[in-house]
């Protein structure tokens, strides 16, 4: 997708097994984006300057994956005028409520849009991201509307084998 990029940005190397679901859903749709790694409490300079210059750079969407604190998300939406969605990584501590709370409990004024702990977080970071481009983006609707309508295959097609599974187990 020619000009419609998105920015990943995680906190840590650690965040990367988790937000690999992201970039494999990116792929999987052909959305072009760049990853960096950036900590709001240890390079804030940077955190400052990927914000301030993430639209110049052509993004669209950012999606930022953080753990504990996970403010990333938050520093970042305040600054940049694009919208972002936080994915918070699975802590040991406290499973990953740590780092809900941080994206989800942002100040009036500061958006951030949140998606679930970990993987399946990560995964659906990416799709809404591609909904938005979408939003703008005829080729990028028309392969949302057919991700989601073979999501809905599998179901069915789950359905189908449950039902025949009970139908031999009572015989």
């Amino acid at each position: 997708m020619t000009g419609k990029k998105i920015g990943i940005v995680m906190g840590s190397d650690s965040d990367l097994s988790t937000m690999q679901e992201t970039l494999n859903v990116l792929d999987e749709f052909g959305v072009n984006y760049d990853v960096d790694v950036i900590s709001c409490h240890r390079t804030p300079q940077r955190a400052h300057k990927y914000a301030m210059t993430a639209e110049k750079k052509g993004y669209k969407v950012i999606i930022g994956g953080a753990g504990g604190s996970a403010h990333l998300a938050g520093v970042i939406a305040s600054m940049a005028p694009v919208p972002v969605i936080g994915v918070p990584m699975l802590t040991p501590d406290l499973g990953g409520l740590d780092s809900l709370y941080s994206i989800v409990q942002m100040p009036g004024g500061v958006p951030v849009a949140a998606v679930g702990i970990g993987k399946a977080g990560a995964k659906n970071a990416a799709i809404l991201a591609v909904q938005i481009l979408s939003t703008a983006d005829k080729t990028l609707k028309k392969k949302i509307i057919d991700y989601k309508k073979k999501q809905a295959e599998k179901v069915i097609q789950k359905d189908k084998n449950v039902k025949k599974l009970l139908r031999k187990s009572k015989k």
